[in-house]
């Protein structure tokens, strides 16, 4: 009898797959990575439960049925992207359904054959962390393979350093989140250095022929307003961590990401060559009584060759910024809200260490409620910015459109500075100025700029009247394209509080 009750057992279990639980499923060089949360774990057998408390029919499952009933799970669907004025994050409970339900098979003493059919449960986000899963696979599938993130929410509480890849290309399909209940515990103390200005980042990302697409789905959530509201409106502080940082890459493509309430800036290219940003889209807005501070688009430092197409910022700083030591490099397609537009700079802060930038393209930018649109900033250092074009620029309610400084920030030793500008190209700058404004230029005493040429600019204020333009120490004004109106001090604001 006991032999008959086993062999019935058996059959009954070969009629259930398989339970499976990985995270991660590697088949050749493809890893898919699934979030935690949305990988189910079993609690309990319902057959500890009295039936009434059953939330499972038994009936369904019952050994005369072909297979056990699945629980019930969101239906799958794609995360939609947020509006550009919105800063949150698609909701967190919209998850994948397992591939296969799980059973309990463990044994039983009673000889009467029971249903093991397993209730699901969830571990709280807040104690969950995905990062070891997510630097696994790519420990394992980093190198002449594939990694495929799928839907749901990446829960990442940890720095993460992936600057070893090659020859990878990453899937994003869900989201990563950044935790924000362990801002001084953990993040202020563990980000890592990225060298520039004391500044730090929670991911180091590089390697050769390395590609991550998102696909207009992937979302890059960094809780930034938790980061906000503990910064107080300060500017650099320590720790606070650049979202993502290309380090040390060569031949890097990313493509179709969303970004929503980034730490501090929402990318950094830094000793890299030959990389690729095209269809991201970012967003860092402060809805408490701290303003968004340092949220830049991107910064390129000590990079060439890179190209950066078709995006749109809104964030409480530059929108893109080109700093020192950064060579070939084309800006194109760009929307930016609330920013502070398409910079080269600021460079030249270290007086004992030269900065240069070369070759440099904007074009195609339209720019709402920004401080500044085409501008240049430098500290009074050495070096040289050479051959920077600004074309196709449109303004809207642009606080100082042009503006090119030589001692910012302290306006000190505005004359002593021994970084060069010349050969910057202004074509085609059109729309309005917050105040009467249109152009504020102080170059270097000691080193005039030169070469500057100005075309098609058609700057009015917004509130009517004719837009002014101040110069000091350009030495082709007279012939480079644009009537000065008065000269321009060293101590000219980069924001303007009025009419001049």
């Amino acid at each position: 009898m006991y032999f008959v009750i086993l062999i019935q057992f058996l059959s009954l279990l070969s009629l259930w797959p398989p339970a499976t639980f990985a995270a991660i499923v590697k088949r050749g060089a493809t890893c898919t990575v699934t979030p935690l949360s949305a990988t189910p774990k079993p609690r309990r057998s319902i057959g500890t439960v009295h039936p009434a408390a059953r939330d499972v029919d038994l009936d369904a499952t019952s050994p005369g049925s072909p297979e056990p009933v699945a629980p019930q799970w969101p239906a799958p669907g794609r995360y939609p992207r947020p509006a550009p004025s919105q800063g949150s994050h698609p909701p967190a409970e919209r998850m994948a359904p397992p591939t296969e339900t799980p059973v309990d098979r463990a044994d039983h003493d009673s000889d009467e054959l029971v249903d093991h059919h397993t209730l699901w449960h969830r571990e709280p986000a807040a104690t969950i962390d995905d990062t070891p899963q997510i630097l696994s696979a790519f420990k394992q599938c980093g190198k002449d393979g594939t990694i495929i993130f799928a839907e749901g929410v990446f829960n990442i509480r940890q720095v993460m350093n992936t600057t070893d890849l090659s020859n990878c290309d990453i899937e994003i399909h869900g989201t990563f989140l950044w935790s924000a209940d362990n801002i001084a515990s953990y993040w202020l103390r563990s980000t890592y250095s990225v060298t520039y200005a004391g500044r730090s980042t929670a991911w180091l990302f590089g390697g050769r022929n390395v590609s991550m697409r998102g696909f207009g789905r992937a979302l890059f959530d960094g809780n930034g307003q938790a980061w906000i509201d503990q910064n107080k409106g300060g500017s650099n502080q320590n720790g606070r961590p650049i979202s993502l940082t290309v380090w040390r890459g060569t031949n890097i493509y990313i493509d179709g990401i969303t970004w929503r309430q980034a730490q501090f800036w929402h990318t950094f290219i830094a000793h890299s060559q030959n990389v690729t940003m095209t269809n991201l889209d970012m967003n860092t807005t402060s809805h408490s009584q701290w303003s968004a501070v340092n949220t830049d688009g991107t910064d390129t430092w000590n990079s060439r060759d890179i190209v950066i197409s078709n995006w749109t910022v809104t964030s409480g700083d530059d929108c893109i910024s080109v700093k020192g030591n950064s060579t070939n490099v084309h800006v194109s397609n760009i929307v930016c809200y609330e920013s502070g537009g398409m910079c080269v700079g600021s460079m030249g802060s270290n007086a004992g260490q030269p900065d240069y930038v070369d070759n440099v393209v904007f074009e195609n930018v339209t720019l709402y409620h920004s401080s500044n649109a085409a501008w240049i900033k430098t500290y009074p250092g050495q070096g040289h910015v050479r051959n920077v074009t600004f074309r196709n620029i449109r303004c809207n309610d642009v606080n100082q459109p042009i503006y090119v400084m030589s001692c910012i920030y302290s306006g000190q030793n505005c004359d002593g500075s021994r970084l060069g500008i010349s050969d910057v190209r202004w074509e085609n700058i059109t729309g309005t100025s917050r105040y009467n404004i249109a152009a504020g230029m102080h170059c270097s005493g000691q080193v005039p700029c030169t070469g500057f040429s100005f075309s098609g600019i058609d700057i009015k204020p917004k509130n009517g009247g004719t837009a002014k333009v101040m110069c000091s120490n350009i030495k082709n004004q007279a012939s480079m394209g644009l009537k000065c109106d008065g000269a321009c001090p060293g101590n000219w604001p980069q924001q303007l509080s009025g009419n001049r």
